[in-house]
């Protein structure tokens, strides 16, 4: 009788595990939305063809405002591999933590040969901005190498976007995919009459900071970018003097690799 007994249960546990449980109606897996494309703004123009075909290199430029460089910090030139303060050779050995000092670019200097600067500043603890080229605007960036810039990736907070600038203009990437521009295949934003597209850069940016609502994005420009161009490029994350899309923006830089014995 008890091995009936036993036999019995067994059979009626195996029943049970493998009964369908009406769970009620499956809800709908919710989908997210794909990005719109970010379009220029439009260009005023005469009906003829040729002032059409015009208009496609033409931009409306972006009214630059921002924040007004720290009065009480250390303006360095960048002019190549050159570091100078007040027109003297400056050692960086001498920045301490929380210093504020003001990168100032000179000519075509690119952002390869600032980068034992950047992780100087970096390691120290300094805090840093950027200098606008034309105006008395500085930018306060976060300084990340290679290995930070991963490292905030590899967040699954949603968002984590980044403006990559290249020669043939910007693409806003996030880790929903890439913002499609007027050309899915090509840049978010491209270079329109060997000009920087800010005005819709600065759209494509307040239309993903509306979307993800996160504080931070990193300006990820190719190592021969000029650092004159970079700064110009932060300019489109500026709404007012105060308030900008994205309250923090990261520079990500290439940390110079450690010297062999």
């Amino acid at each position: 009788m008890r091995v009936a007994f036993v036999a019995l249960v067994v059979v009626v546990a195996g029943c049970r595990s493998s009964s369908t449980v009406d769970a009620g109606p499956k809800k709908p897996i919710e989908k997210l939305e794909p990005l719109e494309a970010v379009k220029g703004p439009r260009v005023v123009t005469d009906a003829s063809a040729a002032d059409e075909r015009e208009a496609i290199f033409q931009i409306v430029p972006l009214q630059v405002v921002g924040p007004a460089a720290p009065e009480k910090a250390v303006r360095l030139e960048l002019d190549g591999e050159s570091v100078k303060s007040n027109g003297a050779p400056f050692d960086l050995k001498t920045v301490k933590q929380d210093d504020d000092v003001i990168l100032v670019p000179v000519g075509e200097t690119y952002l390869v040969q600032t980068a034992a600067v950047l992780a100087a500043l970096d390691d120290v603890g300094a805090d840093a901005y950027l200098q606008h080229p034309d105006l008395p605007i500085a930018w306060p960036i976060d300084l990340r190498d290679e290995g930070a810039f991963q490292s905030w990736i590899d967040d699954p907070e949603p968002g984590k976007v980044r403006v990559i600038q290249r020669a043939d203009g910007f693409e806003v990437q996030t880790n929903l995919g890439k913002l499609p521009g007027q050309d899915p295949n090509g840049p978010t934003v491209p270079v329109r009459g060997g000009q920087l597209d800010l005005k819709t850069l600065a759209r494509g940016l307040e239309k993903v900071s509306l979307r993800f609502k996160t504080k931070d994005v990193c300006f990820v420009p190719s190592f021969g970018m000029e650092l004159q161009q970079v700064s110009r490029a932060i300019a489109a994350n500026w709404k007012s003097a105060d308030v900008a899309w994205f309250p923090t923006a990261c520079l990500v830089y290439p940390r110079p690799r450690a010297k062999t014995p």
